[in-house]
């Protein structure tokens, strides 16, 4: 079928987009790497991240480790964001469906279904906080409704797709980030507090690990995400500017907000039932606007879960059209939302533990195959239906990871036997990614 010489969708953002899942054509190709920057910027000034910043102060870590701890954790997740979306400008095509390459057709099923469970658990995540955060703004307005406020609104922006996603994150990023500065000047005029706060935790060592490995699977948890907004520039734009723009803003959003959540995690200690109650009880009389930003920035990471679910499920070769996936996306979201608020402090960390064990054997298998044997001409419509080096390295990358995981639900008895020390993402990670290349070498899996 021969493709239009001029852009059907273009720089458009009132637009719904008309693309899913097929290959960007040249001529829709547009932007600069400077929206990676801006996009992954306002889609991490979130509550997410400023949740996360209580794990160190609720396991009584020093400010100077848990600083540390939070920097390499999210290093290394931006790192994993800024090569998965230098992928994007290479194919034009959503991170789910560069992983055919490596997987094939049907062999990329099984990382399609684990992200399309793994965006609608996130958006859940999302939602409840952002739910909590409009009954603490707005207290005659309940749970429920609030929840059902903030779905139609991530819906619509998901539903338009890609350009306005990109210049809905464009106004998060400045917007957010004034309020949030105005928040991190708040907390550090009570220095007093800050400084009088005292560690309790006597296992820095496990303390660092549970930290980094928190981090991490936060930011790293948007690498089969990060193609799909990337996938629009053009196909000679700079792969490193892009790569570094990403990773900068990812990076400097979730250190800012985690930090910050430490802050208020100290002010409020003891005082408040959840992270939203005690970031609107500390602010004063900003408290309200430091809410909103929360709030605000519940919605700017959900409307990337909403769109990324869709591609996601698409990926499954599901062949329902993209906004119909996001309104079933955004209805089964807002029940588990109103099923699980009561329990979510209690699985929010465990949830990105278990997040992070399939990404990265995912990431080894991926990284491999395009940075190391740079198979970036190859395209998903010549792939086989499995590519069994992949299939396999991803299969074995998390099986031998399993004796080393340590979560609330399962401890391997490698992670008992280090006192709980979680190594699963390192080693599934390393085994995926040395068996890939090492059964690439096999004419026979080839």
């Amino acid at each position: 079928m021969a493709q239009p010489s001029q852009a059907v969708y273009g720089d458009k953002i009132m637009t719904v987009e008309p693309f899913s899942v097929e290959q960007v054509p040249q001529q829709e190709r547009h932007g600069n790497s400077f929206s990676q920057f801006t996009l992954w910027l306002g889609s991490n000034l979130t509550i997410a991240d400023y949740a996360l910043g209580f794990l160190p102060v609720s396991l009584g870590m020093s400010w100077i480790w848990a600083i540390i701890a939070i920097l390499i954790g999210n290093l290394i997740g931006a790192l994993v964001v800024g090569l998965c979306s230098a992928m994007g400008p290479a194919y034009g095509l959503p991170q789910l469906i560069i992983t055919r390459i490596t997987f094939g057709r049907v062999g990329g099923y099984l990382p399609g279904l684990l992200n399309f469970v793994s965006t609608i658990g996130w958006f859940t995540v999302n939602n409840i906080l952002g739910s909590f955060g409009l009954h603490a703004l707005i207290p005659g307005l309940s749970f429920t409704l609030a929840s059902i406020i903030l779905v139609l609104v991530q819906g619509i922006v998901a539903m338009l797709g890609h350009n306005f996603i990109h210049a809905y994150e464009r106004t998060m990023s400045i917007l957010l980030g004034i309020i949030f500065a105005i928040v991190t000047v708040i907390s550090l005029v009570h220095w007093g507090t800050l400084s009088a706060y005292h560690p309790t935790h006597k296992q820095v060592g496990l303390s660092i690990m549970v930290i980094v490995a928190a981090a991490f699977s936060y930011l790293g948890s948007w690498g089969p995400y990060a193609s799909d907004y990337s996938r629009y520039l053009r196909r000679d734009i700079s792969k490193v500017r892009v790569g570094l723009a990403a990773a900068t803003g990812s990076f400097l959003a979730s250190v800012w907000l985690e930090i910050v959540g430490m802050f208020v995690a100290v002010f409020a200690a003891g005082h408040s039932a959840n992270s939203i109650d005690a970031l609107h009880s500390t602010m004063g009389g900003f408290g309200a606007v430091a809410t909103i930003a929360i709030i605000l920035g519940g919605t700017a990471a959900d409307a990337i879960n909403l769109y990324s679910n869709s591609l996601s499920l698409r990926a499954l070769d599901v062949n329902i059209p993209r906004w119909l996936i996001v309104v079933f996306a955004s209805l089964v979201g807002l029940i588990l939302s109103l099923l699980g608020r009561g329990q979510f402090e209690s699985n929010f960390d465990n949830f990105l533990l278990l997040i992070g064990y399939w990404i990265t054997p995912w990431m080894g298998v991926l990284f491999a195959d395009f940075y190391v044997k740079n198979r970036r001409q190859a395209t998903p419509s010549h792939v086989k239906h499995i590519h069994w080096p992949g299939l396999i390295s991803f299969i074995v990358g998390i099986g031998v990871s399993v004796p080393f995981m340590n979560s609330t639900l399962y401890e391997g008895p490698i992670a008992i036997a280090c006192h709980g020390l979680d190594l699963a993402f390192y080693i599934g990670f390393a085994v995926a990614f040395i068996l890939y290349l090492a059964l690439k070498r096999s004419p026979q899996l080839n």
